[in-house]
């Protein structure tokens, strides 16, 4: 609209000296036309020529004033390109492209798509219409073929999976049914062994460090497994696998004391120490943390060394699986926005081996 208003004023302003000197009009457009043509020139001298849209809009203004059976000579365009220009510069007038309101529903909130991934991640049995539901729930209204879109275009199936979860699914979902447990061993100062049971529970992270001893044997191994089920306590209700190698200190009573709770004994193939993956973690975590850093000094020192650190791991060690909150925590602590002021008091475990910060009250 502005650009075909443009266009008739400059052509209004041109066809002044028309009215007022016929004779002269005609002359003095072609002059221009050609300095126009002689600026163009110079402009470009050392490519083609290209006219930009200035240019056009310059010679198609002009062209008015001179009679169309000089356009030949005149013009360093053809008539119809000339016509062209002019063609080009009308339509625009009716062009409502840019300026015409959007139509159709409005686009779909970044928010509320990235709910929707959130849920078919974490609900992989869910398919479109499932998550529409949990959303119409939520007080989110929308389309069961948008959901359909959003899921297709990040590559998301968006029916449910028939052929079951994935391995890391199935273990997660299983996790809470799981404890595994491991031995290792630990030198003293003058270099005798001992060894140490350690159990894990997968869903939790809870650690617990059951006893140690220079002779494990396996009425030992026996009597740790009891120890923790009395530890457990109705928590052993809750737990449906036993996960541990094929070292021959466990035995058919330990199995048995577990089997009692109606827990199956899983054992890992043989020389496949990934297999129980959680508890060599948590190992290599006791050795790295404490026992690479005290001289265990005889059975009652290491007992010490790992009862506390044992407290340390559950009460107050965050973990990641666990939003970086211990295994005994219930929920996220009280956040502190400004900590000016505030006294930060450390206390030392082992001997300030290990650290642990807390505000003071």
């Amino acid at each position: 609209m502005i650009l075909s208003m443009l266009c008739k004023v400059t052509r209004g302003l041109l066809s002044v000296p028309g009215v007022l000197l016929r004779r002269n009009t005609a002359k003095d457009a072609e002059l221009l036309v050609l300095r126009h043509e002689n600026a163009v020139l110079r402009r470009q001298i050392t490519g083609p020529v290209r006219y930009e849209f200035a240019d056009r809009f310059w010679l198609a203004a002009l062209s008015s004033l001179i009679p169309r059976r000089r356009w030949r000579e005149i013009f360093p365009v053809t008539p119809g390109t000339l016509l062209a220009w002019h063609r080009r510069f009308i339509a625009a007038k009716w062009d409502y492209s840019g300026r015409r309101a959007r139509t159709g529903r409005p686009p779909t909130e970044a928010a509320l798509k990235k709910l929707i991934l959130q849920l078919a991640r974490e609900n992989a049995q869910w398919g479109h219409r499932r998550i529409q539901g949990e959303l119409a729930r939520l007080g989110h209204p929308i389309a069961a073929s948008t959901v359909w879109e959003i899921l297709h275009a990040a590559g998301i199936d968006p029916a449910p999976r028939r052929t079951g979860p994935r391995w890391r699914e199935f273990l997660t979902n299983q996790a809470q049914g799981i404890i595994a447990v491991d031995f290792f061993h630990l030198d003293t100062a003058l270099g005798h062994r001992l060894y140490a049971m350690a159990f894990i529970e997968h869903d939790t992270r809870r650690l617990h460090i059951t006893g140690v001893t220079a002779n494990p044997t396996r009425d030992w191994a026996v009597q740790q497994a009891r120890n923790l089920a009395a530890d457990l306590g109705t928590r052993m209700e809750s737990l449906r696998f036993l996960l541990r190698d094929r070292d021959g200190k466990y035995g058919q009573s330990f199995d048995a004391v577990f089997e009692a709770e109606e827990i199956a004994v899983l054992k890992s193939a043989p020389r496949a120490p990934r297999t129980n993956a959680h508890c060599e973690r948590v190992i290599g975590t006791i050795r790295r943390e404490a026992l690479d850093h005290v001289l265990i000094m005889n059975e009652t020192h290491a007992q010490h060394v790992l009862a506390a650190y044992e407290q340390h791991y559950n009460e107050h060690r965050p973990h990641r699986a666990h939003n970086q909150l211990p295994p005994d925590a219930d929920q996220q602590p009280v956040t502190v926005h400004k900590p000016e002021g505030r006294t930060l008091r450390r206390t030392r475990i082992l001997g300030g081996v290990i650290n642990e910060y807390r505000y003071a009250a």
